[in-house]
């Protein structure tokens, strides 16, 4: 059965509706982003596949990995909320579907980036082992580990669906949220159970690797020029601050919850502001650090683009 307080959230949803310009402005802003995120996400794997320079190094594996997983998950989110917009309700079954696919890919995303942490401590730390330590085969073997432990959160749920719900149910209509499509108690505990222990691993390993990385790039850098000093900790920064929101994935649950007992007559604006933050904001920063700034890519994005403006001139004369 559903519980007082999801009860309560289902009524607020109905009661609190979007104006039209609300709604059309929300949606806009979220398709913009997500074309734009996916077309430089594109442009990267695109550029992964082209070059088998790529193909040999674990660092590019599992960036490509993130990126895939980042273009899966705004495809199915944004379409989630586009839906929710258009039909509001939709079929039980169909949306279980794309909540999996929605959460397996949202929770990818923390661990992706903390096994990147680990392989860059493991190649500043210790460069004269980084070959027999990350292989290629051990990089797929991971990216398996990723996907195995992600689907500890979402297995739970399906089977207390399955256990406590009517089959009726499944061919019902609702709004396609995961509060909603699982909604037991129990679903609920366990979500938070697992969040926190996703939580405090992925928090031990960014803060452990990514402090050694600081101390050693800060005594790599003691003898080198200025510029390539504030470039080493701007980078640094900029994957705190991406890791940051990514580790937010696993409390959004309870800031959702802290956020509408604070502000409960703005439902539907908290939702979409954590959405942006939380969901969005991260896949359009992970292009951004891992591909467009780093040298070889960016070496190779600069011959791509080349090669399209050719062709463009070409096919205009």
């Amino acid at each position: 059965m559903t519980s007082s307080s999801e009860a309560i959230n289902v009524s607020v949803t109905f009661y609190y509706r979007d104006t039209r310009s609300s709604a059309v402005a929300k949606n806009v802003i979220v398709v913009a982003l997500g074309v734009i995120i996916n077309y430089i996400n594109g442009t990267l794997i695109h550029t992964f596949r082209k070059h088998q320079i790529f193909h040999l190094n674990p660092r590019y594996i599992l960036f490509v990995h993130l990126v895939i997983n980042d273009m899966i998950q705004l495809t199915t989110t944004i379409s989630l909320f586009v839906s929710s917009y258009i039909f509001y309700q939709i079929n039980v079954s169909v949306c279980c579907l794309i909540i999996v696919l929605a959460i397996f890919t949202t929770l990818n995303t923390p661990l992706n980036l903390a096994v990147m942490a680990m392989e860059c401590y493991i190649a500043v730390c210790f460069p004269l082992r980084h070959n027999e330590l990350c292989t290629i085969r051990r990089t797929y073997i991971l990216i398996g580990c990723i996907w195995a432990l992600s689907s500890i959160s979402v297995l739970t749920d399906i089977f207390i669906a399955v256990a406590t719900e009517p089959v009726s149910w499944f061919s019902s209509k609702l709004l396609c949220e995961r509060n909603f499509v699982f909604r037991h108690p129990l679903s609920a505990k366990s979500r938070e159970v697992t969040s926190a222990m996703y939580l405090i691993v992925v928090w031990i390993t960014i803060f452990y690797t990514y402090m050694q990385i600081m101390f050693a790039a800060r005594a790599a850098n003691s003898k080198k020029s200025n510029s390539d000093t504030t470039k080493a900790r701007n980078t640094i920064l900029l994957h705190g601050f991406q890791l940051l929101l990514c580790m937010l994935t696993y409390a959004n649950y309870l800031i959702v919850r802290n956020l509408l007992s604070w502000f409960p007559k703005y439902y539907l604006h908290v939702m979409f502001v954590c959405y942006c933050f939380i969901q969005i904001l991260p896949r359009l920063i992970s292009p951004i650090v891992y591909g467009l700034r780093d040298k070889t890519f960016k070496q190779y994005l600069k011959k791509y683009y080349q090669c399209t403006a050719e062709v463009r001139e070409l096919n205009d004369k």
